[in-house]
């Protein structure tokens, strides 16, 4: 496989949990028929509010989340939704997640060098004689001295702790990794170094992201392209220059006003949204975002619009009643 093929492949994917609301039983769509595709050697940004729904989305593509999944799911040519548990387990070398809480994600009470050969050992990546070499060799392409071998996470500031999770990902030989928002746990100063070394990482090992984040800077930065999502659904995806340069889903367009300019001399019209993001047992009818869309039509109450391309390579595509 080249680079660029097709390496991800996600279809009409579906999360819902069961809640209650008045005493009576109801669902709330987490993911409400996401699809989306992620070639080899790419990163994809995905970007939205807090409670959109994109860290269940990362983590349903790894069988992370405590309820079935639905939709197809197709990593490198093969459905992987439909495979049982045992199956799945030789595809976790393939996929692997960097999470958002640098600290938690690791276990306090072990060392760093039994956290990386439990990894190594379970997936039986090298020889047990050659355990320690291999651990040696993660931490110094994540910037990490072999002095830390014997050491415990809370003896490490969080940027160290996170570049040990990368480690932990990188044990296996991934192909994809799914970034849950890895460095808004981190100062911003520390942040750039992750960001950094993820990109060396990528040219390094040819991987691929899937790069969850609300920092929109960053995301620009680090996308080849960009999905935004609001509700559970994707709204507008396009490559990264095409979207900071022309987005055009209302939603986005309010969330890059939001960008602060680099520049004081230079303003920028804000574009503030009315009202909260609305609870997920008060789903509006037609387009969800229409209660707080300033642009908003008649028909957006009662019409849902689909993902539908702009023109036709299809790289940008728009949810809006507004462009068909």
């Amino acid at each position: 496989m080249g680079k660029g093929d097709l390496l991800l492949k996600v279809r009409d994917l579906e999360v819902a949990f069961s809640s209650r609301k008045g005493g009576k039983k109801a669902v709330v769509k987490a993911v409400n028929g996401v699809s989306f595709d992620v070639r080899k050697g790419e990163t994809l940004g995905l970007v939205g509010e807090s409670g959109c729904g994109k860290t269940t989305l990362g983590r349903a593509l790894l069988r992370l989340t405590p309820v079935p999944v639905k939709g197809e799911i197709w990593y490198d040519g093969e459905a992987i939704d439909t495979i049982g548990n045992r199956d799945f387990r030789s595809l976790r070398s393939q996929m692997q997640m960097i999470f958002q809480d640098p600290f938690s994600s690791l276990n306090p009470r072990m060392t760093i060098g039994q956290m990386l050969n439990e990894v190594l050992s379970v997936h039986k990546v090298v020889p047990r004689k050659d355990a320690k070499k291999k651990i040696y060799e993660l931490l110094d392409i994540v910037g990490l001295s072999n002095d830390y071998f014997n050491r415990y996470p809370h003896e490490f500031s969080g940027g160290q702790r996170q570049r040990i999770g990368i480690a932990r990902a990188l044990a296996v030989n991934p192909k994809v990794i799914i970034c849950d928002e890895p460095v808004s746990a981190l100062d911003v100063s520390i942040q750039s170094q992750i960001i950094n070394l993820l990109k060396d990482l990528q040219t390094e090992f040819g991987l691929t992201y899937l790069f969850i984040a609300h920092d929109l800077s960053v995301v620009e930065y680090i996308s080849d392209r960009v999905a935004v999502m609001y509700l559970g659904k994707i709204v507008e995806v396009a490559d990264s220059d095409e979207l900071y340069r022309n987005p055009k889903h209302p939603y986005t367009k309010a969330l890059m006003s939001a960008i602060p300019l680099p520049e004081l001399s230079r303003k920028k019209e804000r574009i503030l949204l009315k009202g909260d993001l609305p609870g997920p047992l008060d789903m509006p009818s037609g387009c969800s975002f229409h209660p707080r869309c300033p642009e908003v039509m008649e028909r957006c109450r009662s019409v849902e619009p689909m993902l539908k391309p702009l023109c036709d390579d299809g790289r940008h595509q728009v949810s809006c009643l507004l462009y068909e």
